[in-house]
Order: structure tokens, then C-alpha cells, then sequence
């Protein structure tokens, strides 16, 4: 059984079809990449898994259970990092157990015993202004964490940092997802990501967006150390360059009929 699945499921906004059946599989401890250009649906994807949209078609499975339109169940984290302002880092990192109704202390002590996990210890007590931003990505991933250490939801999480922090938190990633194991889909458009990142990837594209492809990473994301300097990797990018550009051609094809 896979740890979520999505089943044909198809999205409409009034008479506009966004995304149509769409099906999916992540098993436990997985990372999807999704990647697909803007406008392939990729979010609103993300919201019928998370239950924020309820599709006119098709189911989300998550252990079997079927919780289509239902939220609660799987963490979502946006592309920017929603930290708040006026609260301590401890304090946004500790908010979702807050909002179940955990005792404040009692979530603090809990939140505590990952930020050294995530590379975070000595930053409980400073405020996000005070963070760079590769840093404060890490405490929205925990704070991500925190609100469901099942299956994580990570819309284009990285997007935002500049070139050399990006790579270093990718490095970073790996690691902390080898040793947390947890479930996720994360959305992309930045192809060296999807493979660098990526157990497999399934590529998104048209409009209505429909799944095209899927490609299996052959190397364990533990041995991926220099990866994006192989012959391996250059020759995963070269596939997913064709294969968009392959759909893009079939679409300018199509568009007169």
C-alpha cells in the first residue's frame, strides 16, 4: 500500500478545466519531485491533496483512507516561509503544536528537541529578522515537521534563496531527510533541483496540467555527493529537457484544432 495516492483527480474553476486526472503514488519515505512550467496546476494540485480544494473528480488516499476535501492530514509548506515577525523562532517553530492545544512550555520543549536535528541550535531566542534566509527556510521545514511528521506538501521551498545557499541547502536537505524520513512532494521548476532532490519525478505540463512522465532517480540520495557533476545526472536533465520540450511542440501543433 502507498503511503498517498491520488486517483484521476481532476480540478475545474466554473467552465475551466486546470488539472484532469491526475494520478499519482509516494511511498513511505519518499521524495517526489513534481516539476512541471507556471500554469501547469501544479498548486492547485497540491491544494486538493492537502484538502484546501475538493476536486470534482478523483481521491487523495493517505494510509488507505480516503480524505479527499478534508484538511488536517498532511503539512503544507508555501513557497515563502510565513514566519512571524513578532514571535521567537521557538515560537514559530512551535505554533502547530500550540494550535492543538499543547501547553505553550510544553510545545517549546518539544519544538527544542529538533533544532539541533535541522541546524538550527541558538536560534530559539532570535527573531526571523535576525536569520538569513537559508535559515529561516530550515525553521519553516521543521515548523512543517512539527505539524505532521507524516507526509510534508513543500511548494517550491527553496525559490527564494540565491544560487550559493540554495546548493548548500540542498546538501543540507538530504541529510536531515535521511535522518527525519519524511514523506514528501515537493514542487520545483528548476530541473537541477528535481534531480538533485529527487527519488522520482513526475512531470507535470498542459494546460489542462496532466501528469506526462515519471522518472526513477537511479542513484540512493545517500550517494549523491558532487551528483550534479556526473555523466548521470546530465543525462537525466537532457531527458526531462526533451520530454517538455517534446510536449510544448505537440501543443503548438494542436493549437488550431
Amino acid at each position: 500500500m502507498h503511503k498517498l495516492e491520488t486517483k484521476n483527480i481532476t480540478m475545474k474553476f466554473g467552465d475551466e478545466t486546470i488539472i484532469r486526472d491526475i494520478t499519482i503514488s509516494v511511498d513511505q519515505g519518499e521524495l517526489i519531485g513534481l516539476l512541471g512550467v507556471s500554469g501547469s496546476g501544479k498548486t492547485t494540485l497540491f491544494n486538493c491533496i492537502s484538502g484546501i480544494y475538493t476536486p470534482v473528480s478523483g481521491r487523495v488516499i493517505l494510509d488507505g483512507k480516503d480524505i479527499t476535501g478534508t484538511t488536517g492530514h498532511i503539512s503544507y509548506m508555501l513557497q515563502k516561509d510565513l514566519l512571524l515577525p513578532y514571535k521567537t523562532i521557538e515560537d514559530n517553530v512551535a505554533l502547530p503544536l500550540l494550535i492543538r492545544g499543547v501547553p505553550k512550555q510544553e510545545a517549546r520543549e518539544q519544538a527544542a528537541e529538533h533544532f539541533e536535528e535541522f541546524g538550527l541550535e541558538g536560534t530559539q531566542k532570535k527573531y526571523p529578522k535576525q536569520l538569513s534566509g537559508g535559515m529561516r527556510q530550515r525553521a519553516a521545514l521543521l515548523r512543517t515537521y512539527l505539524f505532521s511528521d507524516d507526509v510534508a506538501l513543500l511548494d517550491e521551498p527553496f525559490s527564494a534563496l540565491d544560487t550559493i545557499t540554495r546548493s548548500r541547502i540542498h546538501r543540507w536537505y538530504l541529510d536531515v531527510m535521511e535522518k527525519i524520513n519524511l514523506t514528501t512532494v515537493f514542487i520545483t521548476h528548476d530541473i537541477n533541483e528535481a534531480v538533485l532532490l529527487s527519488d522520482r519525478i513526475y512531470i507535470m505540463s498542459g494546460k489542462p496540467g496532466e501528469i506526462r512522465s515519471e522518472i526513477k532517480i537511479g542513484t540512493p540520495r545517500g550517494k549523491r555527493q558532487n551528483f550534479d557533476l556526473t555523466d548521470e545526472f546530465m543525462e537525466y536533465k537532457r531527458q526531462i529537457v526533451a520530454l517538455l520540450d517534446e510536449r510544448e511542440i505537440r501543443d503548438e501543433d494542436t493549437s488550431h484544432i
